[in-house]
């Protein structure tokens, strides 16, 4: 299911999902950064490269303490230099017996709340864009297309990443060792 949050013109798209065969439910959201914002983070790494993973490790550190399971899509590394942060992913699970309707807003507050973060900290360093998604390399290689950008050299194969999020959990997860 879709909801728009906040509820307004400008509200975002968010998605709540009942994985199959779990007690929980699972609001989410993806967010693509923009083309031209990526561009700016390529030449923040190029000019200051410990100051880009300075930036990377902060944003990491500010989303763990949000208390939401969140991925960061990361562009290919040059010169051993994280790239663009090109998507992200925020998320929240709420277990069923547990679920209420305050519960499922906070939830909802807390996952655009945080997004609205990252999306201020990205546009205050590194502008407001060029209105067009930029691309991720992760979701290219998963769905076979090539990426923009150079191929790393044979004798430094890419590592994989795994971005398969229909499972909610991974393959292993299991509520009630959590319980």
């Amino acid at each position: 299911m879709h909801v728009k949050y906040p509820p307004s013109k400008r509200g975002h798209l968010f998605n709540v999902v009942i994985p199959k065969n779990r007690d929980l439910v699972l609001v989410y959201s993806v967010t693509r950064v923009d083309e031209g914002q990526q561009n700016k983070m390529k030449e923040f790494s190029s000019e200051d490269p410990n100051e880009w993973k300075k930036w990377l490790h902060n944003t990491r550190l500010d989303l763990t303490r949000a208390d939401l399971d969140w991925v960061l899509h990361v562009g290919n590394k040059v010169q051993d230099t994280p790239g663009p942060l090109q998507a992200f992913n925020l998320s929240r699970p709420t277990w069923l017996d547990g679920l209420t309707q305050n519960d499922f807003m906070h939830t909802m507050r807390r996952v655009w709340l945080t997004k609205l973060s990252l999306i201020h900290r990205i546009k205050f360093l590194f502008g407001t864009g060029s209105g067009k998604p930029g691309p991720v390399d992760d979701w290219n290689k998963q769905k076979g297309q090539k990426s923009t950008r150079k191929s790393p050299s044979p004798s430094n194969p890419p590592r994989e990443v795994d971005t398969d999020e229909t499972g909610g959990f991974g393959r292993d997860f299991d509520p009630a060792d959590w319980a």
